[in-house]
């Protein structure tokens, strides 16, 4: 299109509609324990519909994770905003729960083509006296699109009689509209020959910034699998273990931890990326024993000052990683390399929850609960192990490196 908003515009809107997309990440929660109750199945069933949206975005991630950086952000971002657009109609009209995990597929793919874009386009756009804050907004974007539309939507199931209408009517206009705004965006990439050979799965790793990603891999695994807890297994545990089935409690519980990674992701961008991730790893294995203390002892202010502090350190730690690396790639790498940051965080954050949902009817909720707690605290205690050993990041002169199927471990540039 001639007619373009201006960047600062753009810069805002992008990063408000990629924020949408994680809204309606966390809408199911609430309504998936009410959908349990109405439509009586099962508790392993229940976490593969929360977890199968993160496979999804993984697929998309994998295979087209590139793609933004051959033929640019735009066509990318618009045809995520139309993945979701058919995943809130699927919402909508889901009679069952095969609709559901359906949608949440549809939804996922949808995300991982919006995460490879639109993280890399809310950079380009920034003004340069906001360039700092870039990397921690599309962090931000992620966790306190999770946890307001968790809260949300437990609200709406609490006080409307039909809330999953509410919620994904509005979702789908909003999805509209983002389709509008978008169109109406620059372009902030050149376009690149070998879109077809980028569809094959493979993570932009350039070599200088493998050994800060491998680092930061148990980052990844604590720091995801922290508010997947509330946002896959958090509505069994208040309905089975604490007695309370009310959709405004499950919203606020899924809602805490997100939303404080959201806000202590600005906060910690005023600070050295490396003291963030350090102290981030803290507060989650501080976090993660509040919590499990909680469960145990069935004290639930406990397990809410837990997910507050554990969602601090979230943000500290994932922001802290972004910024750690975003300033050493190059524009045409950034898709890339984004897709292999979101690949490792959202295997953390399916996986271990599907797995603790086929666990739970043979282990019992509270010892599967205490064994995911478990596996949290190692991994921030390996993080903040590593964070405080790992020197300083130093610029290096970028060498692009595709690295196809695997992870390859080079020494960091000095």
């Amino acid at each position: 299109m001639s007619r373009t908003v201006s960047p600062a515009t753009a810069f805002a809107g992008i990063a408000a509609v990629f924020a949408a997309f994680f809204f309606a990440a966390g809408a199911p929660t609430p309504l998936l324990s009410l959908r349990q109750q109405e439509w009586g199945f099962p508790a392993g069933t229940l976490t593969v519909a929360f977890s199968v949206y993160a496979l999804g975005l993984l697929v998309a991630l994998l295979v087209a994770g590139s793609l933004p950086d051959h033929i640019g952000r735009r066509p990318v971002m618009l045809a995520a905003l139309y993945g979701e657009l058919v995943s809130m109609l699927a919402f909508l009209a889901a009679p069952d729960i095969t609709w559901v995990i359906v949608a949440r597929t549809i939804q996922g793919l949808a995300t991982g083509l919006a995460t490879s874009a639109f993280s890399p386009a809310i950079a380009e756009h920034a003004p340069d006296h906001l360039k700092k804050l870039a990397g921690g907004l599309a962090g931000a974007s992620v966790a306190g699109g999770l946890g307001i539309g968790a809260l949300l939507t437990g609200a709406a199931v609490q006080f409307t009689p039909d809330a999953n209408t509410l919620i994904f009517g509005i979702l789908t206009a909003v999805m509209v509209l983002g389709i509008v705004f978008v169109s109406f965006t620059a372009e902030t990439a050149v376009q690149r020959p070998g879109a077809l050979r980028s569809l094959t799965p493979r993570l932009g790793l350039p070599a200088h910034i493998r050994a800060e990603f491998l680092a930061g891999l148990p980052m990844q695994i604590a720091g995801w699998m922290f508010p997947a807890l509330f946002l896959g297994l958090s509505p069994a545990v208040l309905r089975l273990h604490f007695g309370l089935d009310g959709g405004l409690v499950a919203g606020f519980t899924a809602f805490l931890g997100p939303f404080a990674a959201a806000v202590a992701g600005f906060v910690f961008a005023r600070h050295p990326a490396r003291r963030s991730t350090l102290i981030g790893a803290s507060l989650i294995l501080t976090g993660m024993i509040l919590v499990l203390l909680g469960v145990t002892e069935t004290w639930l202010p406990a397990v809410w000052i837990g997910a507050v502090l554990g969602g601090i350190g979230f943000g500290g730690t994932f922001g802290g990683q972004l910024r750690l690396i975003a300033p050493h790639v190059q524009a045409h790498q950034r898709a890339g390399v984004f897709s292999g940051i979101y690949t490792a965080a959202y295997l953390s954050f399916g996986v271990p929850v599907i797995i603790a949902g086929q666990l739970a009817p043979r282990w019992g909720l509270i010892p599967t609960l205490q064994s995911y707690a478990a596996t949290v605290i190692i991994q921030a205690v390996l993080l903040r192990r590593d964070a405080a050993a790992q020197p300083a990041p130093t610029r290096s002169a970028p060498r692009p490196a595709a690295v196809p199927g695997r992870l390859l471990s080079d020494r960091q540039q000095s």
